[in-house]
Formats: structure tokens, sequence, C-alpha cells
């Protein structure tokens, strides 16, 4: 009669001769007695030195593994991905310009123009020939032409350009469909995810670069007044700006846009805007409107600091604290108050104001939403309806022209949509600078979009019509005033 250790040694035997072949097949480099050994101990493996670990690493083996490679993900989506050639032609100014003594004796100097060009990439999102890329690349452009990977080029007509954004969407046409990407889902991403940038960076032709997402939702990162970036270790460079960012899936959940970098190459900090804001603003140009629409919610926010956080009884500073309501806005409606604290938006946490301002201008226009708020130290869902931000009492900007200082800026009159826009106190009155020609005089002193003109020559500015009255006088000498950031700025100067 067998006994129960050797039937169980029997067992032991069968099972190892049935695992060194796997093991083997496998390059683990077990042997039959080290998988007995580790079946005798249950299956537990004794603690190795540091020796052990190292003899146990090894390098890839079989063809399968060694030729692992993101070549797939890049010959699928490389294809979409576009070079953006934008050119201009500029009044080149000469240093005299403005001097009294030389124009009085000489005239007003004339130098002839010149043209300006910049070089960038572009995503091809639709087979129709919709491409995105970034404002910048395309700004103040008098012609845009597209080329192709596969070295076709094109005509594009812009479509929709946005600056607060950095994004710009052009149209061009063929006659059969071009290669496009998909636009993934940028609320998906999580630090770590590998993804690829693809680009045209110091116009060398297409490259690929791999990295990781480093981080998301930075904000204030200083290229545009949009505040929600995904940031990014893959080599981003000078030329890659409106280039695809991928993932895995070889989805497109970014349009490559900035680096911080003190020599002007990558130095592993670049940034991306999150595909979901892209598709916003693509939807808007297929509408057909010319400018993307904001929601109106009329409500300005602050950050919650600690000391805030601490007076509301909050376990952390996050989220967007009220500061002020505008009446009869979606937020007045919604029931918020000063002193509220935003949370949450459609079940996404809100760290700080610009994280709610991603939410509600990728929240689908008039459609329900649902925001959570901290009152009193008790949380309440209240739910919102966005309004269009440019119906309403907008007015249309005045351009002022003539022989003024002020040539070349567009202003109109502050009212709350505007003010949500260039996020200014709601309840501030006077005319502001909505735009300025980069080749106006006003652009020359100084003046910036968001001012706002107080006093012209002694007399105070009420509406943008008595300003372009007062741009239109004849005048060697102008003084005026602007408020800027909170500050009232006076300057004099001899025009």
């Amino acid at each position: 009669m067998i006994d129960k250790p050797f039937r169980l040694f029997s067992v032991l035997l069968v099972l190892a001769a049935l695992v060194a072949p796997a093991a083997a097949q496998d390059g683990s480099g077990t042997s039959l007695r080290d998988t007995l050994s580790n079946l005798l101990r249950g299956g537990e493996t004794a603690p190795a030195s540091e020796d052990e670990a190292a003899a146990k690493r090894r390098v890839p083996f079989g063809e399968a593994e060694i030729q692992l490679s993101f070549a797939p993900l890049v010959r699928e989506t490389s294809p979409a991905v576009v070079n953006v050639y934008a050119s201009s032609t500029v009044q080149a100014l000469s240093p005299f310009m403005g001097d009294p003594f030389f124009e009085q004796f000489f005239g007003r100097p004339q130098m002839p123009p010149r043209v300006r060009s910049s070089l960038g990439s572009g995503v091809m999102v639709d087979p129709s020939g919709i491409i995105v890329t970034n404002n910048h690349v395309v700004s103040g452009a008098d012609e845009v032409k597209v080329a192709l990977a596969d070295g076709r080029e094109f005509e594009s007509e812009i479509l929709l350009k946005d600056e607060e954004l950095d994004l710009a969407v052009l149209k061009v046409e063929g006659k059969e469909a071009f290669p496009a990407a998909r636009l993934g889902d940028s609320d998906s991403l999580e630090v770590g995810d590998l993804v690829l940038a693809i680009g045209n960076p110091f116009g060398v032709g297409q490259t690929t670069t791999s990295g990781i997402v480093s981080a998301l939702a930075r904000s204030h990162i200083g290229v545009s007044d949009f505040g929600f970036f995904i940031q990014t270790d893959a080599a981003i460079n000078p030329g890659n700006s409106g280039g695809a960012l991928i993932d895995m899936k070889g989805d497109v959940i970014g349009i490559n846009t900035a680096i911080v970098s003190r020599s002007g190459g990558s130095i592993g900090i670049g940034f991306a805007i999150p595909a979901n804001m892209v598709r916003a603003v693509v939807d808007a140009a297929l509408s057909g409107v010319k400018t993307f629409e904001r929601p109106y919610f009329g409500a300005s926010f602050d950050p919650v600091t600690p000391p805030v956080a601490e007076a509301l009884g909050m376990k952390r500073p996050a989220g967007a604290l009220v500061r002020e309501v505008a009446p009869d806005s979606p937020a007045a409606r919604a029931g918020l108050k000063p002193g509220d604290v935003v949370t949450a938006m459609d079940g996404a946490d809100i760290q700080h104001p610009d994280a709610l301002e991603y939410r509600l201008v990728t929240h689908p226009l008039d459609e329900d939403g649902v925001i959570r708020i901290l009152r009193d130290g008790d949380s309440r869902d209240v739910t919102i309806r966005l309004e269009r931000l440019s119906a309403g009492d907008e007015a249309e900007p005045t351009v002022i022209e003539g022989r003024s200082p002020f040539a070349g800026a567009a202003v109109t009159d502050l009212a709350p949509r505007t003010a949500q826009r260039l996020k200014l106190p709601l309840g501030k009155k006077g005319v502001v600078v909505l735009d300025v020609d980069p080749r106006s005089p006003a652009a020359s002193m100084g003046l910036r979009r968001g001012d706002i003109v107080r006093e012209v020559n002694g007399r105070a500015i009420e509406s943008a019509k008595g300003m372009a009255r007062v741009a239109r006088e004849q005048s060697r000498r102008w003084h005026f005033a602007i408020e800027r950031d909170g500050r009232i700025l006076q300057q004099s100067l001899r025009f």
C-alpha cells in the first residue's frame, strides 16, 4: 500500500514535469529542482538577493517582443498631421516716425512693406478637410497654405479663430476624402499615460516623439487666457504648435501649444489644449459661426485660498469662490450667491476657477448642467442652463479710425457678458478695448485688450461712439487715462 508522503511526492513530480517545459519555453531558466523546491514551499518565492534579482532580469526575447513599437500608431495617425505655412504683408515702421523735427522737413516717412511668415503644424480632424491648429500660427496672416504628409499642398480658408483659447479651424478643398484623426476623450487621461507628439519642429519635417502625461489641468502658463492644459514630457519644439498629442489608442487627446524653455528647445515641459475643448471649437466652426461663443454664466470667481478654506470650514482649499453674480443671469436664476463655493460640475471636481471655466466652456449650450456648491457648510446640487454669450445686450465693437493714438483699436461699451469674456468685474462700466491691430498706432502706444478707457484729453469717456468722436479730433498732444488690472494709468504724448 502506498503511503501518503510517497503519493504527495508523486503528485509533485507530475506537476513539476508539467511546469518545467513551460518555464523552459518562456526562457525563465527554472530548473526541476527549483520548481520542486517552490512547490514544497507552497508556491512562495524566497527572498532574493540583489545579485539574484539582477540575474532574473532578462533582455527581450522572441521576434514579437523585440519588434514592439509605436510604429502602428504613427502609421495610422501621422497622415492626418499637416504643416501650416502662414504669411502676411506688414508695413515696416521707420525709426523717425513720430519725430516732429524729421516730419517737418521730410514729411511722414514711408518704408516698403515686407512679408512675414510663420510655420506650424495642424491636425486634420474631418475627412472633408477640417484642420485644427493654434491661433498664433495663423494670426494676422493674409495667406495660409497647408502641406500634407504625402507632399500635396492646398490653399486654406480660416473658418474660425479664437485668440483666448489659441485655437483656429481651417478648411481645405479636395477631390477626395482627406486622412483624418479621431478626437478622443481628454477627460479620461491620467497622469502617467503614454502619449506621442507629432508635428514639424524647426521646419525639419514631420517628427514623432514619445513621453507621458506629466500633469493635468495646468493653468497660468502665460500663452493664452485659457487655463486647463495637459502637461507632457514628450519633446515639443518650435514648429510643433498645432500638432497632435495622441494616446495609445491613436486618438488625438490634445493640440500641442507651448513649451517652457530657456533655450528655445524642449526641456521636457510641454503643454497641449485638451481634445474636449478642441471638439467644442470644431463643432462651432462646422455650425457656421466665425467666433467661438462662450456660454454666459453671469458670475465671477476667485480661487479658494487656505485662509478662505479655514474660514469656511473646508478640509482643503479647492473650488471656485463666487465673488459676484450679475442680475437676471443663469447664475442668478440657479440661486448662486456671493460666498458660495463651486466644488463640482457635471460630476467632475473643481479645483480652481480655471477648471470651472473649462467645464462651462465645454458644456453644450442651451442644455442643463449640474453644479455642486458649498454654502454655510452644507453641499447642495443646483441645476443651471447656460446661454449663448453673443446674445443679449452686448454691443457691436467700434473700430477707431483717423489719425490718433487710438487708431486700430476696436472698443465697445462694457456689459456683463463682455466683462465675463474679458474676466473683468461684472459691475464695471465704461468703454473697453476688445482688440488691437498689431500694426496700428494703438498697438505702438501699448493699448491692450481689456483696457478700460476712462478719459481722453480731459473728457470722460462713457460710450464707444463718444470715444470715436474724440479720437477724430485734430490734436498734436494727447493725454489719456486707462484702467488696467484695477489701476489707473495716465500717459501724455505727441502724435
